[in-house]
């Protein structure tokens, strides 16, 4: 592949778009706010409010992201934080916050195993699964916490879990750390995406100042999100994952186990909407039966943002992050610019819908311009034998 040909893939629309996309909406919002004499919309604060908005839907699109490379679909991540965060608190009171933060992740992984086993072993389609989940587990919410809104009522506990949920974590330094290490790794692998980004993280470092700081779920995002990545484009596991959604059949004769790997995704994804559920459940301290309904397509959208593919076999976790961060950018531009929540949904389907044919037409153009199979940038060929 020429030089000239690499960079126009890798800052063309289907590669680069959803960055386009957030750079464009946050200066389109700031040049609205400063017009009608509002307070800075690209302040420090406003931006770490996004990300910790943001947080939530981010860590279970990441695992929703690697569960859409292996070619499934969970759509029971929303009612699975629920229950776990239904479980949290229901415990929490009784025998403490670890402890009943423990047993929620454990509660949404047995619901991941179900799912999993019920797909790969039963046979059915993850979509009608997941689907029946979905009912079936807020059922269960609604059964643990008898149709009302619960709440820790012990003051140490409480305490314990408004710590762990809403920390201040001071970031210049590490934000710097992380720009220079990836300007560095695209110097060293001659690639000019991760420079940009590099530079651009350690642009807004500096125009934030050493006070800048962020919610404690912000980095959790930013570390599950770090090893997903490391994960997918280092390791065997991430090939195989990538060669198990591309083609489950052609994997399974190269001697993959296709079950396992989809079932992993499936208790990753579980686990992950588990932690989501932790921390909505420490940040009110209460939990309502309705919580978090809807959001599961939050966490679709914010992957096909991503540009992840429905089919299997392509994806990116970052994507995925810089897509949710789209969507809770233009849910807190609404908010501040008071636009109007009526068109909040109309703008958001728009944007996906029209992600989503870009993503398409980009790749049937591709496709006819080179006619060998597609591949995501972060699925090389499988090499079997190496350690797993």
């Amino acid at each position: 592949m020429s030089a000239k040909t690499d960079w126009r893939r890798t800052f063309g629309l289907r590669e680069a778009g959803v960055y386009y996309a957030l750079l464009i909406l946050l200066f389109v919002l700031a040049a609205i706010g400063s017009s009608r004499g509002l307070p800075p919309y690209l302040s420090a604060e406003n931006l770490g409010n996004i990300a910790y908005q943001a947080s939530l839907i981010g860590i279970m699109g990441v695992a929703m992201t690697v569960m859409l490379i292996t070619g499934a679909f969970d759509l029971s991540v929303a009612s699975v934080a629920a229950l776990a965060a239904a479980v949290l608190v229901g415990l929490a009171g009784s025998i403490g916050f670890v402890p009943a933060a423990l047993a929620a992740l454990c509660t949404a992984a047995a619901v991941g195993l179900i799912n999993g086993a019920i797909v790969q072993f039963v046979g059915i389609n993850a979509f009608i699964v997941t689907l029946g989940t979905l009912t079936a587990v807020r059922g269960l919410v609604l059964i643990l916490t008898g149709g009302r809104s619960l709440m820790v009522e012990n003051p140490d506990v409480l305490a314990h879990m408004l710590a762990f949920e809403s920390t201040r974590v001071p970031l210049f330094w590490p934000a710097l750390a992380i720009a220079v290490a990836v300007v560095g790794t695209g110097i060293m692998r001659r690639r000019p995406l991760p420079i940009a980004a590099g530079l651009a993280v350690g642009a807004l470092a500096l125009l934030a100042g050493p006070g800048v700081a962020v919610a404690a779920p912000v980095v959790y995002l930013a570390i599950f999100t770090l090893v997903m990545w490391a994960v997918l484009r280092f390791t065997v596991i991430g090939r195989r994952l990538y060669a198990v959604g591309g083609n489950a059949e052609a994997a399974r004769l190269s001697g993959v186990n296709v079950h396992a790997y989809k079932l992993a995704a499936f208790v990753l994804s579980s686990v992950a909407a588990g932690f989501a559920g932790v921390l909505f459940g420490c940040r009110l301290g209460a939990i309502n039966p309705t919580a978090l309904q809807g959001s599961e397509l939050t966490v679709i959208a914010a992957a096909i943002l991503g540009g992840t593919s429905l089919f299997g076999g392509a994806g990116s976790v970052v994507k995925t992050v810089v897509g949710a961060l789209l969507l809770f950018t233009l849910t807190n531009g609404f908010n501040v610019l008071n636009l109007g929540a009526n068109y909040q949904g109309l703008i958001e389907g728009v944007v996906v819908v029209a992600a989503a044919a870009i993503y398409t037409v980009g790749g049937n153009r591709r496709r006819v311009r080179r006619p060998v199979a597609d591949t995501a940038p972060e699925a090389p060929p499988v090499s079997e034998g190496a350690p797993a």
